[in-house]
């Protein structure tokens, strides 16, 4: 059939008007998060032709809010490409002091799992994620004895609590390689490192290799570039999809959604974390420290909604689910783990107030019954006694049971209240001992030196130390007190000016750095550092940085000695 003329140039017509349009749907979004070094993004900029790729940098710095802002904007990617360090925190951050924009998973999760977000990753086909072990497969959470042990308790045999809990820790361990598959779900490609990953400008050097190859033209497509991943092969480059509906860790995606869907009612999510700890413990466990922060956002205002009292009240009568979250909870091998459980049992109303510190004495009984303590454990017990609230129901703990008289123990019974513990864990400030320095340490960040008598003692006792290693740590840990006493400031004077070690000079100039202004600024302090420094310690240090800041400070003084010691020193 043959088409009149007419109705062929309206074809050709509307052709010619679709054309633009087609070519502007051809174009691909390419969005950059760029939280440390930019040099990943400007290669993908520079090899990514502007006729089919756009840019958007989804950071505006100084805004908080930037990803929020991203969501109202309606900003749809189809590439995602993430440069930033990547820590054990879960989150992306950078190394330079002036950059504070940062990106945590939990973030992510909340924008994957929300409904007050559903561009921006919707249409995503590939991530590239410039960060150390983004990928790496390791689960981040173990706790397989314990487990076992609850599955035992729980009825099951233990050949098959062994196995549930094999299972349980590969579906629930929480890789790096999981959360981001979690986050990302349904995304076809996702790349990211198994281990350390190359910095920016190495990384950057490599896909300029790789775009030089044609690269360009495996990138945007949905699949998984074998060539991009043999140019980065040094470096573990990896690659992953993300999770699909029926995926093995779905049921674990939904469990993580619980806490961070914000379109769920407090009352909704209370129901949801309801029939979690109605499974084996286990589970709840593997996500304690979602649990945790959830429940201790649980403020009174929350707590009095009538929904999510009652939802509460449900909780809180459910003996069943109780008994095996505290039997788990008696059972944890951390301390550390065993107090945050307790913690979270009493947010559900299954502990009283009382009967949380009789939880936390019984903590403590059985840690003072060990062999050895460790620095974590004198933390979590200074951390646990924080404002002193608990010294009168846990000074019993501390003054009973055998009293081992190490560091460790006499810290640990400092921290419950015991007064009579106080002067041991000082000694251990300065022990030839590096377990017994760190405790001491630990101590003192909790329980800083408040008496100016004690500091005086503690600083003659350090100053009288033998060994340069021993005496640079603990007066790392002296740097940590602000001294206003002229009689500490003389005897660091004293040490600086006999000691033939240069770590142990920059030690005290650390000290004397944060000290009152006052009590350093003087010409005879001066003099000490300048005559007496050590050609190793001088240049780019911290007694450089005293000298620099006493001869500034002579400066603004109507001191005409000081000024006159200062001239003479060029």
């Amino acid at each position: 059939m043959i088409r009149p003329p007419r109705f062929l140039s309206l074809l050709c017509l509307a052709s010619a008007c679709l054309l633009p349009q087609l070519a502007t749907a051809a174009k691909q979004t390419v969005c950059t998060i760029t939280i440390n070094s930019a040099d990943e993004q400007k290669a993908f900029r520079k090899f990514l032709p502007a006729d089919k790729y756009d840019f958007v940098e989804l950071v505006e710095r100084n805004r908080p809010d930037w990803l929020g802002s991203a969501c109202e904007a309606k900003v749809s990617c189809d590439m995602l490409v993430i440069s930033g360090h990547y820590g054990e925190g879960n989150e992306f951050f950078s190394d330079v002091m002036e950059i504070r924009e940062s990106l945590s998973i939990g973030e992510l999760e909340r924008v994957s799992c929300s409904g007050s977000c559903p561009n921006l990753f919707a249409n995503l086909k590939e991530v590239y994620l410039f960060g150390c072990d983004t990928l790496n497969p390791n689960a981040q959470r173990t706790a397989s004895a314990e487990i076992v042990r609850s599955l035992v308790r729980e009825g099951r045999s233990p050949a098959e609590a062994v196995r549930l809990a094999r299972e349980m820790h590969a579906a629930r361990g929480e890789s790096s390689r999981d959360r981001m598959r979690l986050v990302f779900k349904d995304v076809p490609v996702i790349y990211g490192f198994s281990s350390a990953a190359p910095l920016g400008p190495v990384a950057a050097s490599s896909l300029n290799q790789f775009f030089q190859s044609g690269g360009a033209s495996q990138v945007g497509k949905g699949h998984v570039s074998g060539g991009l991943l043999r140019q980065f092969s040094a470096q573990g480059l990896a690659s992953a999809r993300g999770m699909t509906a029926g995926d093995s860790l779905a049921g674990m995606r939904k469990d993580v959604c619980m806490f961070a869907d914000d379109r769920l009612s407090e009352a909704q999510r209370l129901q949801a974390l309801h029939e979690l700890m109605q499974r084996p413990t286990a589970q709840a466990r593997l996500l304690l420290d979602r649990v945790e922060r959830y429940t201790a956002g649980l403020d009174k205002a929350k707590r009095q909604q009538p929904e999510v009292a009652q939802a509460l009240a449900r909780i809180a009568a459910d003996g069943s689910a109780k008994d095996r979250y505290l039997a788990f909870a008696r059972d944890a091998d951390e301390p550390r783990t065993r107090a945050r459980m307790v913690n979270v049992a009493h947010a559900l109303g299954w502990l009283s107030p009382e009967q949380r510190v009789d939880e936390l004495a019984l903590l403590f009984k059985d840690l003072l019954a060990r062999k050895a303590i460790a620095p974590t454990e004198v933390d979590l017990a200074c951390a646990v006694n924080k404002d002193r609230s608990l010294d009168k129901a846990l000074q019993p703990v501390a003054a009973g049971g055998r009293r081992e008289d190490d560091v460790g123990h006499s810290a640990v019974r400092a921290c419950l209240g015991g007064d009579d513990a106080h002067d041991r864990t000082l000694e251990g400030l300065v022990s030839t001992d590096d377990a017994d320095v760190r405790i001491a340490q630990v101590y003192l960040r909790h329980r800083p030196i408040a008496d100016a008598s004690e500091l005086r003692t503690v600083t003659r006792a350090i100053a009288a130390m033998n060994g340069s290693e021993a005496q640079t740590r603990a007066l790392d840990v002296l740097a940590r007190h602000y001294l206003s006493d002229r009689e500490i400031v003389s005897t660091l004077q004293q040490l600086f000016a006999r000691t033939r070690s240069s770590s142990v000079q920059n030690a005290i100039a650390g000290v004397l750095i944060r000290a009152d202004a006052d009590a350093i600024a003087t010409t005879d302090l001066l003099r000490t550092l300048r005559e007496n420094r050590l050609k190793s310690s001088s240049g780019g240090n911290m007694v450089e940085a005293l000298i620099q800041r006493l001869q500034l400070s002579s400066a603004r003084r109507p001191d005409a000695s000081l000024a006159e010691l200062r001239n003479r020193s060029r």
